[in-house]
């Protein structure tokens, strides 16, 4: 994965047509698009999670490319008599795919401040995209683990991703047809940013065809970029918000739009339903509940 944490003016990703590449993607206004239609999710278990999920908060889970390691957000105590409220990052981890999750290890503070650090990212090549508020209303981070010195210092992925008004949350990174892409939400919107070839983000833009009028938040796409899902709150009743649910849409290329998005269905409940991600292999999407089985919120998984 190219380093993502450098930043350069906008004058020369519009000289390098990177932004006008992606724009063009993302804005162009086009007929309905079809979803493509999957395998049914399974119903949602926490089978296997019994070492993560406590009485505290957890959500926010992603996988690393190799299914054996679980990062979370948490806000449970790193030691006993710990009195901080704030959410931390940790990472269970497991023997294989076919094992249940290990005891989970808070990442230390190195990633982890005094502050609140969530949206747990993990990427190819030990790398780990965050939000943490260390610097304002929520900024997306990015770390690379050394594993002979640890996690390096968090850098800020600059000003064209993360907005100096309005946090941001649920970062999501992929690459397809040669570019590589982020998606996140900022505010009530999904947003995407292409990466240029030395390493810095383009102006992030709002992705046409998966915003609405109401919250929509935490987009995860899949590694091959075809395949998104986020929470959002759309589809209430006479225009009043409901609790979020996980949304999916569809696309058959990424110059493609994205399909008209649809509520996973069984997947969802009463509850509120957050920040859903797929496995490396797009068969597995965990995500949060609020409330859950045995704490504020708990971790869910789904499968197909």
């Amino acid at each position: 994965m190219k380093d993502p944490r450098s930043n350069h003016s906008v004058r020369r990703l519009l000289a390098s047509g990177a932004v006008a590449t992606l724009l063009i993607g993302m804005l162009a206004v086009s007929a309905p698009v079809v979803a493509k239609q999957f395998a049914a999710w399974s119903a949602p278990s926490s089978a296997g999670l019994e070492n993560v999920n406590t009485t505290a908060l957890e959500g926010c889970a992603m996988q690393s490319p190799d299914g054996l390691s679980l990062y979370f957000a948490s806000d449970r105590a790193r030691f006993p008599g710990d009195t901080r409220t704030d959410l931390d990052i940790w990472v269970a981890h497991r023997a294989s795919t076919a094992d249940d999750w290990d005891t989970p290890e808070n990442l230390g503070d190195t990633i982890n401040s005094a502050d609140t650090d969530f949206c747990p990212t993990p990427v190819r090549g030990k790398g780990l995209f965050f939000v943490s508020t260390r610097e304002g209303a929520g900024d997306i981070f990015f770390a690379r683990l050394n594993p002979a010195h640890g996690w390096t210092t968090p850098l800020s992925l600059g000003s064209n991703v993360n907005s100096s008004t309005l946090g941001e949350a649920g970062p999501s990174y992929f690459e397809a047809d040669g570019h590589a892409f982020l998606y996140f939400s900022r505010g009530p919107e999904i947003y995407a940013s292409e990466q240029a070839s030395d390493g810095s983000w383009g102006l992030a833009a709002p992705v046409a065809g998966l915003n609405s009028a109401f919250n929509d938040n935490r987009p995860n796409v899949r590694k091959n970029g075809l395949e998104v899902v986020f929470d959002s709150n759309r589809d209430g009743f006479q225009g009043v918000a409901r609790n979020p649910d996980i949304w999916t849409a569809t696309r058959a290329s990424v110059a493609d739009p994205w399909s008209t998005p649809t509520n996973l269905g069984a997947v969802n409940t009463a509850a509120a339903e957050l920040r859903a991600s797929f496995s490396w292999d797009g068969s597995t999407l965990y995500f949060g509940r609020s409330p859950g089985s045995v704490g504020s919120s708990d971790l869910f998984f789904t499968t197909r």
